[in-house]
């Protein structure tokens, strides 16, 4: 923490301001995210784009932020956050308004690389700010804020997407859904220039650009097949591309060592991949993302394809979880910082109890009403908040300030990878078993599935548990 920032009680206020533009930025960039996949028909019929390019307007943005988080979280901790948050935040909001101007499908793609490549600048900032600025329980609270932003993010991006294409504000259509960045993020970027924290760059440190490079491949490579494989049917020579992103990531490690021995600043700190409960978090989280985005993949296509419900009818139905997420992510955060990951895992009993009466809900009735739908989904958003947010501030707990962007950008980087995959495996099981027995049981298969995931993120918070103990 800065010394501005920690010696008077109206700069203890301040913090919360600060944290406020941060989570706003934030809850920008998780809209972004969901409020494409809305969109996606109406951009498929005006720039009329095939297939290809309609799947490459998102996997390449996920590809690009992906890949490039962690050299966005190491740029913050060599040049200093405030300036690479607002680089990233900048840059988001430009590639934005190149979105929502878009002619062609190839320029609304590379205009998605863009925003993907920009929000692996900002994002990290906003995790290892808050790890930075905040302690004890004030820490816990203020990642329980940012699990806000994640919470409400997921369900606003399907609510308004919905409803800005269906009002079609002059004609613009799926446009506004981009452009309505412009204002928004100019108002975050003012507010963070005035309020955030200005972090010094540190003298005589540079950036790993061969580091970065290798890593930027590698993750491309290992993330590239996973988003691909299911629209192009899983060709063999992916695992060809997905053994060369394997290779690449061995050398990288084998790059960084070497780096640390020399005395540089490797890309990422191979201390915290030793440390017990940041590596065993790391389990934890990719288990948990993997069974993030994929689930409201799995319920958006139950709605619109089993339900016949329209895309502004999908997003109030997920109304309700993103409410419960909100409320619970206040709950879990001070609950955790009382019995810590213990708290956690009896957040994935109520994910688990959510998983339950969905499946009871769609098995009472072939065609459930979407407000007891939309209860149902609420007793898992409740899960969700109880574990998200919190957990990132269990993983990010033991981080030294001075590597918070490197851990920060780990950690988004396992999210991402685990989202891109839960995303390819629920959709393919939906596809196949929709294709045998329709979409109520390719529901309830996917549900299964999920719960598998949420099992498997309990054990490893156990684990973790176990760790911290014994550490």
């Amino acid at each position: 923490m800065s010394a501005a920032l920690a010696d008077s009680a109206p700069a203890l206020t301040r913090r919360w301001w600060v944290l406020g533009v941060m989570v706003a930025a934030q809850f920008m960039f998780v809209v972004d995210a969901f409020i494409v996949n809305v969109a996606i028909p109406s951009i498929r019929s005006d720039l009329h784009a095939g297939s290809g390019a309609v799947q490459a307007v998102i996997s390449l943005y996920q590809i690009a932020y992906a890949a490039l988080v962690i050299t966005g979280g190491r740029l913050g901790d060599i040049h200093g956050r405030k300036r690479v948050f607002l680089a990233g935040l900048v840059g988001f909001t430009t590639a934005s308004l190149a979105c929502g101007a878009a002619a062609t499908p190839e320029a609304l793609v590379l205009a998605r690389i863009a925003q993907g490549a920009s929000a692996a600048l900002m994002s990290p900032q906003v995790l290892a700010t808050i790890h930075t600025l905040f302690t004890g329980t004030d820490r816990a609270k203020a990642f329980g804020l940012f699990g806000v932003a994640l919470g409400l993010g997921g369900g606003a991006g399907f609510v308004l997407g919905g409803w800005l294409i269906t009002l079609d504000l002059a004609g613009t259509g799926w446009r506004m859904i981009f452009f309505v960045n412009g204002p928004v993020g100019l108002a975050i970027a003012a507010a963070a220039w005035r309020l955030m924290p200005d972090t010094r760059p540190q003298p005589g440190l540079r950036l790993d650009v061969a580091g970065a490079v290798l890593l930027f491949l590698a993750l491309a490579l290992l993330i590239g097949p996973v988003l691909v494989g299911q629209d192009t049917g899983w060709p063999w020579p992916l695992l060809l591309v997905a053994a060369l992103g394997l290779a690449l990531l061995a050398a990288f490690i084998r790059h960084e060592a070497r780096v640390a021995q020399r005395g540089g600043l490797p890309l990422i700190d191979l201390d915290l991949l030793r440390d017990a409960v940041f590596r065993r978090g790391l389990i934890a989280a990719a288990f948990l993302f993997g069974g993030n985005i994929s689930f409201y993949l799995l319920v958006t296509l139950y709605l619109q394809g089993g339900l016949g419900a329209s895309p502004l009818q999908s997003g109030l139905c997920m109304l309700p979880l993103a409410l419960a997420f909100v409320v619970a992510s206040r709950r879990g955060a001070a609950q955790v910082a009382r019995h810590g990951p213990s708290a956690l895992i009896r957040g994935c009993g109520v994910q688990l109890a959510g998983l339950a009466v969905v499946a009871l809900v769609v098995i009472a009735t072939p065609a459930p009403p979407l407000p007891a739908l939309a209860l149902a989904l609420a007793v898992f958003g409740a899960g969700q908040g109880l574990v998200m947010a919190p957990l990132f501030g269990t993983i990010l707990g033991g981080v030294r300030h001075a590597h918070a962007g490197a851990g920060a950008g780990i950690l988004t980087t396992a999210q991402q990878v685990a989202n891109g995959a839960g995303v390819a495996v629920l959709g393919a099981v939906y596809g196949l078993v929709q294709a045998a027995g329709g979409d109520r049981i390719a529901l309830l298969a996917g549900l299964a599935l999920l719960a598998d995931a949420v099992l498997a993120t309990a054990a490893a918070l156990w684990v973790m548990r176990r760790a911290g103990t014994s550490g």
